[in-house]
């Protein structure tokens, strides 16, 4: 089993800029897919950015050239820099993990990212 604890959201202002992290409970192996998703009220979890197979990086269309997500291998650690964040980006904003083996997926239990307008 893994835990995945997150931090640094909070309210910021638009244009502000914030930077998540989520570390890992223990040194993590055969990683697949490392990244982070959210969710606005009313709206499903999508997307936001994920680092693939340790270097392929996904980014969602809206917020490309804005965000960034970067790993630190050594602390087992990904993070989320947020910047000319809109107030579209206000959502809770979860870290993900996939495993190649065994073969399994983790969610952190979310942060609340606050844009005010």
């Amino acid at each position: 089993q893994v835990q995945l604890v997150e931090s640094g959201g909070g309210l910021v202002q638009a244009g502000g800029s914030l930077r998540l992290s989520c570390a890992a409970s223990r040194n993590i192996f055969s990683i697949n897919t490392m990244g982070w998703y959210r969710q606005a009220p009313g709206k499903q979890r999508e997307l936001v950015a994920a680092v693939i197979s340790g270097s392929k990086l996904n980014y969602a269309d809206n917020v490309k050239g804005r965000f960034t997500i970067s790993t630190d291998n050594a602390k087992n650690t990904v993070y989320l820099q947020m910047n000319s964040l809109k107030a579209e980006d206000t959502a809770v904003y979860y870290c993900y993990l996939e495993l190649i083996a065994p073969p399994s997926r983790y969610w952190g239990q979310g942060t609340q990212v606050t844009v005010s307008s």
